[in-house]
Order: structure tokens, then sequence, then C-alpha cells
């Protein structure tokens, strides 16, 4: 019998009331230490916790500066809102990073803010972007990535006339460094999304908390799965978790059950305040190693 993968861990930094410098000492930090596999930023143009007026940066082009300054750790927005960006564009901006990184991205995509956000809903009035309903957004996301990944594939100019995309002589070149494209993750717990997933995903993320609810999003993941003749097993479960630097025991508990749900890609959200000094050797030593994951185990 194959033994099961190896469950991964990264850390996510979200972009918002923090400095450029302090994001880039930790990802740095975190691309030194063999236990942290992936790092993630987030995709807001407004802050959505702390203050409202407070800095933040857009997510693509702060990746595209870190993929540079990194040599290791796969990358990624978790997630990109497929509200900000015309689909065609942002198969050119992903396709720029992952040749910036070497072939190291993770493409992150769902379907954007839901309105009952306020904090988040605000940003689109503030950037002049269209808020459509939830329908037409879920809609959107699958043409985008149908779109997407025949940019990344597809050696010919070709025409596209969806319910909500149209494109008349798209063409992507150059391609990814990744062949045949960079996996997908698709990130989401509403029924409509993990339908997009089971068609779309190389990856599927939800938001931790309650571990119960998401492995029941993950039962409701594979039945989709099996409806389109898709092998469930072929999607990697992601989860992120919070991390709490005062109470690690607390963090390592919600490692362990996600990780007998089936979640073997682990995310560690960290709070910014802004971050400790050696944050990353921090999360390798008192939540990764404690938690009984080893990185000798892969050698």
């Amino acid at each position: 019998m194959p033994q099961a993968p190896l469950p991964s861990f990264g850390i996510t930094t979200a972009p918002m009331q923090v400095s450029y410098q302090d994001i880039l000492r930790v990802w740095r930090e975190a691309d030194a230490i063999r236990e942290i596999e992936h790092a993630w930023l987030f995709d807001h143009l407004m802050p959505i916790a702390g203050d409202p007026d407070g800095p933040i940066f857009e997510g693509w082009t702060l990746l595209s500066e870190l993929a540079a300054q990194t040599e290791r750790v796969r990358l990624g927005l978790l997630v990109t809102s497929n509200r900000f960006r015309p689909p065609a564009m942002l198969a050119k901006i992903a396709t720029t990073v992952d040749i910036v990184s070497g072939g190291r991205l993770v493409f992150g995509i769902g379907a954007g803010s839901r309105p009952s956000h306020p904090l988040a809903r605000r940003e689109y009035e503030a950037h002049g972007l269209p808020y459509h309903d939830f329908r037409h957004s879920v809609e959107d996301l699958a043409e985008a990535c149908t779109v997407i990944r025949r940019l990344w594939t597809e050696t010919e100019p070709f025409d596209f006339h969806g319910a909500h995309i149209d494109l008349t002589g798209a063409f992507g070149n150059p391609k990814p460094v990744q062949h045949p494209y960079p996996p997908v993750l698709v990130a989401g717990r509403s029924a409509a999304v993990l339908r997009v997933a089971a068609e779309h995903a190389d990856l599927w993320n939800i938001a931790g908390g309650d571990i119960a609810d998401a492995a029941q999003r993950s039962a409701l993941l594979d039945r989709y799965c099996t409806d389109l003749g898709r092998d469930p097993a072929a999607i990697t479960r992601s989860i992120t978790l919070h991390v709490s630097y005062d109470q690690p025991g607390i963090t390592r508990d919600a490692i362990s059950e996600a990780l007998d749900a089936g979640f073997g890609h682990i995310t560690l959200g960290l709070p910014a305040q802004p971050y400790p000094a050696s944050v990353a050797r921090w999360v390798a030593d008192e939540l990764i190693a404690k938690s009984g994951y080893a990185i000798a185990d892969q050698q």
C-alpha cells in the first residue's frame, strides 16, 4: 500500500498594518528553514483588520518582489480575488511571478469577498471595481480558471466567448516555467466554490477554525469529484490556521486535529505585531516540530 504523502507546512503574512521590510525579513528567514515549505500573502486592497486607514500592499506586486528575494519556498496569494483583475491579465501576472521565482508559484484563486464582510466590501467602491452578486462571481471564477489554463498551455491564439468573459485573439507568451502550468489552488467553503474546485483545483484551501466543518466540506468536495469522474485524492486538502504566539499549544492542537482530518497542507497565519524576531524559526521549533512532524522523515 502506498504511503500517504508527508504533510507540508507554510506561513501566511497578511501584508497590512506592517512594513515591507518586516515582511521581507520573515520571508527570508523562512526561506532558509526547510520545515517551512511555502509562504503566502493575501489579496486585499484595503485593510480588513486593525486601522481601516492603515497601510496595505498590493499582493501580486509584493509577491513578485518576494519571489526575487527568495530561492526555495513555494509561494502564492491565499488567495487572489478573481473580482480584482481580468483573467487574461491575471494569467500574465502569474506567469511573470512563476518565471521570476524559477517555477515556485502556486496559483491561489477564489471568487472574492462576500458582502458579509463590510471592511472587504468597501475596497470595491474605493477602487472603482464592480461588485456582482455571489452567483455571478462563482460563474466568473469557473470561466477564469478555464481561460487562465488555456493561456498557460495553448500554442496558438484563441477566442473565448463565455457568459462573463469575452476574449478575441487571446494568447500567452511566455509560458510559465512549470509544465504544464503552476499548481492551481482554489479556496472557499461554499458548495458552489467546491464544485469549481472539483473541476479545476490541484489544491483546495479552507480557512480553519472549525475543523469538523472543514472535514464536512472536504467530504462534499469528494462527492463533487466523484460526480465528475475525478479521483478525490488528486486534490490536496489545505487549511489555514491562526497562530497564537502566547498559547502555542492551541495552535499545535489545531494542527494535529487538521492532520487527522486529512488536511496535509497546513498554512499558519502569523499575526503582525510587528512580527516577532526569528518568528519563522519559532514556527519550525514550537509548532511544526512539536506537532510530531520531522523534516528528517523526508530524507
